[in-house]
């Protein structure tokens, strides 16, 4: 059989098997305490970095995928109580919890996958679209987060109790503190991390295939 023959098939496995790495490391993240930094109410979350990878190298339905395993386990640590944010919003509307948990995760890893596969079009070589791609997923995370929040239990006496600590003058100024830390961690993680491992990755795949 040719060399020609075989990379669909070898193309196929080598990506069942790149994706598979990373729901395993995703699931690792998810039910330990290894994804996941706690700092009082704030969660910095590295999950974001195999679903940037998974999205950059295998693209969006990748991403989804990666996405929805993200989301799943964020849902689980929240019914677990291994979220204190999480066990207080299930407490007052476990299905909005879900749909927060999810839907975000499932929407940046489409999205960054689309975003990477766009700015290939457009781009020579990989570094530009990886850097970028890298840096917008963990910024999606953050804003279709804190989007579905504020559009869910806004009205909550939650959400009054978190707006009350933050001092914030406006909704803008609740969104800054909120975001704060985490958001710079994540988005610093994404954007050195997940680019240096989707480069290499993109690069040992050209090879193999």
């Amino acid at each position: 059989m040719s060399k020609t023959a075989k990379s669909p098939k070898t193309a196929r496995i080598l990506r069942l098997t790149q994706l598979s790495v990373l729901v395993a490391v995703l699931l690792i993240f998810g039910f330990t305490s290894i994804g996941y930094i706690k700092i009082g109410v704030i969660e910095i979350t590295l999950n974001i970095i195999p679903v940037a990878i998974g999205a950059v190298v295998l693209g969006p339905a990748a991403g989804a995928v990666c996405g929805t395993v993200f989301g799943l386990t964020s849902f689980w640590q929240a019914i677990s109580g291994m979220s204190p944010f999480g066990a207080a919003l299930v407490s007052i509307n476990p299905i909005f919890t879900f749909i927060i948990c999810l839907i975000p995760r499932i929407l940046e890893g489409w999205l960054t996958g689309l975003i990477f596969k766009s700015l290939s079009k457009v781009c020579k070589g990989n570094s530009v679209p990886c850097a970028v791609s890298s840096l917008c997923c963990p910024l999606l995370n953050t804003t279709l987060f804190i989007g579905s929040f504020l559009l869910l239990f806004s009205r909550t006496d939650f959400f009054t109790s978190l707006y009350s600590q933050s001092a914030a003058a406006n909704i803008l100024g609740f969104i800054a503190w909120f975001v704060g830390l985490n958001g710079v961690v994540e988005a610093v993680a994404g954007f050195v991390v997940a680019t240096a491992i989707s480069k290499a990755l993109l690069t040992a795949n050209k090879r193999l295939l």
